[in-house]
């Protein structure tokens, strides 16, 4: 039979080659080219006629749902199956309106991306269980555990400014567990947008955590003791709602812990701690945005 040709449009090289590398145990995948920008995409699509376009939203040049627009134009007989770390629905519903039949978060990559790639093979329609899909429509879970997969230090903390600002500004509270270094160019980024850090974090809509300080509170033979973990950042979740102004508060939790456990070498706590992370999103209906840089991706195991 003949192997389906795939173009991927990845602009992260490190998380491209997972992708690749994860495609090419199945003899029947072919990937056919590898690009880097939209613009470039919308070209390899018009030259190659791929049968499989593997399509990222956040690109340099051309973003990927403009990108889409044209490739479905110069390579109609294409299939588009998005893969982003953007789960807003109204995104979510604009990238299935242009013709692709499936749209994966980058979160769920390991466990969702063949099975999608497989349903849209079959002209099905696949999307990332995290997001509901319901006739034509696409939201959030009433809880959201992310990951969010960053090249640098700015790309990480202009996701966690944009997370955290939004639950400031709509009288929510957010919990950020991170490096000094980053608690420090966060707050900076904050007030950049017009927030007071300062009145934000007394009133305790804003807490502010170091990442070894919370590790050490929990951390017991070399990994994370349940008991002492949800005793820990129950109290802290209960104070951030209890301190939030909107009439149903929503806590916000980014942490970069599994990051730094991964850096140390602790693999098995790390995907310990991922696990008790995800407990914690439902548990508590909060959304938690874990931070995984791409350099240690490979180490990550779900």
């Amino acid at each position: 039979m003949p192997r389906l040709r795939i173009l991927i449009v990845e602009d992260h090289e490190s998380f491209r080659r997972l992708i690749c590398s994860a495609l090419q145990q199945r003899a029947a995948f072919q990937v056919i080219e590898e690009v880097s920008d939209g613009l470039d995409a919308v070209q390899k699509a018009q030259e190659l006629q791929p049968d499989l376009i593997l399509l990222d939203i956040g690109l340099p040049k051309l973003n990927g749902l403009e990108a889409g627009r044209r490739i479905r134009e110069v390579s109609p007989d294409s299939r588009i199956l998005f893969l982003s770390q953007e789960s807003s629905a109204d995104v979510v519903r604009e990238a299935l309106s242009l013709g692709a039949l499936g749209y994966v978060l980058k979160s769920r990559a390991q466990t969702d991306l063949l099975p999608a790639i497989e349903a849209v093979l079959r002209g099905e329609h696949f999307v990332s269980t995290a997001l509901e899909f319901r006739d034509g429509a696409t939201a959030r879970a009433p809880h959201r555990h992310e990951i969010l997969f960053f090249s640098d230090e700015a790309l990480l903390l202009d996701n966690f400014a944009r997370v955290v600002g939004s639950a400031l500004n709509t009288g929510n509270a957010a919990i950020v567990v991170a490096t000094a270094s980053h608690r420090e160019s966060l707050a900076e980024r904050l007030k950049k947008q017009g927030l007071d850090v300062g009145q934000s974090t007394q009133e305790g809509t804003y807490i502010a955590i170091d990442v070894a300080e919370s590790l050490s509170r929990f951390m017991v033979n070399g990994l994370p003791d349940p008991f002492r973990f949800f005793a820990g950042i129950s109290r802290v979740i209960e104070a951030a709602a209890k301190a939030a102004s909107s009439k149903q508060p929503r806590v916000v939790v980014c942490g970069e812990g599994v990051a730094v456990l991964l850096a140390e070498g602790k693999r098995d706590a790390a995907i310990r701690l991922e696990q008790l992370s995800n407990e914690v999103a439902k548990t508590y209906d909060v959304d938690v945005l874990c931070a995984y840089p791409l350099n240690i991706l490979q180490t990550v195991e779900t």
